[in-house]
């Protein structure tokens, strides 16, 4: 069949599998000539020679290639001959080898999953490789993710968060290193295997966010590097910035938010996530670097370029995939990441909330009482960009949180005994403000069994500690179960109000008062206890008087033999005014506990 029997024009860049072979596009303005090399001619010197379009774009149909083969393009630019990967190749045999055509077929068995309601997420985030806790350079490394659904959906979580999956340098990295970002890595199985993991977690419920790089590319093993041979400044030529705005933190790989068909390669690849992958939400890496060249964030700093991109991209996906959600990393308490676009926001759903991790990890590691600051813990609790508590996802772990010179908070809490009494209470205490603050809750993998040290990607998760901490787990299971009102009784949970009514910074106390829409079945009150005390006859508001049951006390034994199972029950709030609020109890909490009572 000859390229005249196919619109070549209606292809998309990249390889394009069509009857009896291949359509080839690559977009290489300066080059002279392109031509396109296979396992269909035996890479021949010459390759199949591609036509030029008058967009910079080179096509060609090569009959004869199809699904499975290995290919590269050739370039040559003035004196230059330049072999290069295809950057929207679906696959390649490493980093630094072939691309490898793929036809994107694959038996989804109609997959319809729809994910829920932003307020009602719990996210799981993980590793490939560590969290299976075997090799972490097994190359069944998304496949044995699967092997840990049970504990997953035992333990609560509906969705998990994949640190970055796109092809990187070598075998083994935290995957924030894209060199080929339409590719899955190879060491992890490629494309096939991501899929079959997407559609397993949706068959038992779970939604599937994917970590996505776009603030630089590479560095190493970058065939985007000078792709066609041209460049200024000896940068990195038509994929990127070529002058003072290429510099990020990670070398002077900055994408050219500004020119068009680099915005494109942005936006299909997010795209093809959604369409092909069928993933559920994608959490893009430190978007202050694509907004801004060196986080001044101010003056010529600016990236606006870099903002409209993710307003363009952000609408699209908002239009055409409604439940599919968007979170920012930027860590600047920027509202404008999270606020509509209309209002000149960049359109993100959530984004990861300084606002919250760092004062609450502070006030659980500080050694001595005295330092907790409790202004500091309300404050974090109430953090909030716009009209939507949820705009926030709240953790006191993530993949940065547990390294760079930091560590798990039980590690944190006590190096010397990460596993005992105030490493375990601390780290509780912590886990039960995630589940019970607004905002959308996230753990890192393992913490829900008080996984020590810090995050490295050659160490594995030890699975061996759940039954070493049982009890741990099922608290973070009982704190989940309310977190999702999973038995009818905690819906303000995952509402939008709440009201610190009670704040004894001398005693490191306080309370809170969460809901939706008020009433029985939805109001829940909060007491948190971060003082190595007891505290007893408390006389702490409530929002009505009548029974509080108590739904959960987490110094109770049942959680750990370490704990103090100070009693606690249920109260009858009177119509005593306290705290601002019509009804009061006295109430007993043990050291660094939390209490959850609701009508």
């Amino acid at each position: 069949m000859s390229a005249s029997s196919h619109d070549l024009t209606a292809a998309p860049l990249g390889a394009t599998v069509v009857e009896d072979g291949v359509i080839f596009k690559v977009w290489a303005p300066h080059a002279d000539k392109v031509a396109v090399r296979g396992d269909w001619d035996d890479w021949s010197d010459e390759g199949h020679p591609l036509e030029s379009t008058d967009n910079g774009v080179w096509q060609g149909f090569v009959a004869g290639a199809g699904d499975g083969c290995e290919y590269r393009f050739l370039i040559m630019s003035g004196e230059k001959r330049l072999s290069r990967i295809d950057p929207r190749a679906r696959e390649v045999t490493h980093s630094a080898g072939n691309g490898v055509v793929r036809s994107g077929q694959f038996d989804w068995e109609g997959d319809d999953f729809s994910p829920p309601s932003f307020n009602e997420w719990v996210i799981y985030e993980l590793h490939a490789p560590t969290f299976s806790g075997g090799d972490p350079s097994d190359a069944a490394a998304l496949e044995k993710i699967q092997e840990r659904f049970r504990h997953l959906l035992k333990l609560g979580v509906n969705a998990i968060q994949i640190m970055p999956v796109a092809e990187f340098a070598g075998d083994r990295s935290w995957g924030y290193n894209p060199a080929h970002i339409f590719a899955v890595e190879s060491s992890y199985g490629g494309p096939e295997a991501l899929k079959r993991l997407v559609k397993a977690a949706h068959k038992e419920g779970i939604a599937v966010i994917l970590d996505v790089v776009y603030n630089h590319f590479g560095p190493s093993d970058l065939d985007l590097w000078q792709f066609d041979g041209w460049s200024e400044n000896d940068h990195g030529g038509i994929y990127f910035y070529n002058d003072w705005r290429a510099e990020t933190p990670w070398g002077n790989t900055r994408p050219d938010y500004g020119r068009e068909e680099v915005r494109r390669f942005i936006h299909d690849n997010v795209m093809m996530w959604l369409e092909e992958f069928h993933i559920d939400g994608l959490r893009y890496d430190m978007t202050l670097y694509m907004r801004t060249v060196r986080g001044e964030d101010q003056g010529e700093d600016i990236l606006p370029e870099g903002w409209s991109l993710a307003q363009w991209i952000n609408s699209e996906v908002r239009k055409r995939f409604p439940k599919r959600i968007l979170i920012a990393e930027d860590l600047r308490n920027n509202g404008g990441l999270t606020n509509l676009i209309e209002n000149g926001g960049a359109g993100f759903h959530s984004q990861w909330d300084a606002g919250f991790v760092h004062p609450i990890r502070e006030a659980l590691i500080k050694r001595d009482d005295a330092w907790r600051d409790m202004q500091a813990v309300a404050q974090a609790l109430t953090n909030k960009y716009n009209h939507d508590v949820f705009e926030r996802v709240i953790y006191t772990e993530s993949h940065d949180e547990v390294a760079n010179g930091k560590a798990r908070v039980p590690e944190e809490v006590n190096p010397d005994d990460p596993g005992g009494y105030h490493a375990q209470k601390r780290a509780c205490l912590g886990a039960a403000l995630v589940f019970t603050a607004p905002g959308i809750p996230m753990l890192f993998q393992g913490q829900e069994f008080l996984q020590g040290g810090w995050f490295r990607d050659n160490v594995p998760v030890d699975w061996d500690q759940r039954d070493d901490f049982s009890g741990i787990i099922r608290l973070f299971r009982d704190l989940i179960a309310l977190r999702r009102n999973l038995e009818g009784h905690s819906k303000g949970l995952s509402g939008q109000g709440i009201h610190i009514h009670h704040l004894n910074d001398e005693d490191n106390l306080l309370a809170f008062h969460r809901w939706s829409d008020h009433g029985p079945g939805d109001d829940v009150v909060v007491i948190c206890n971060f003082s190595d005390k007891i505290r007893s006859d408390v006389r702490i508001g409530f929002p009505e008087a009548g029974l509080w049951r108590l739904r959960l006390n987490s110094d109770a034994k049942i959680y750990s033999a370490d704990f103090n199972g100070t009693e606690a029950s249920e109260v009858q709030a009177d119509n005593g005014e306290a705290d601002g609020l019509p009804a009061a109890a006295n109430i007993k909490i043990g050291p660094y506990t939390t209490l959850v009572h609701s009508r």
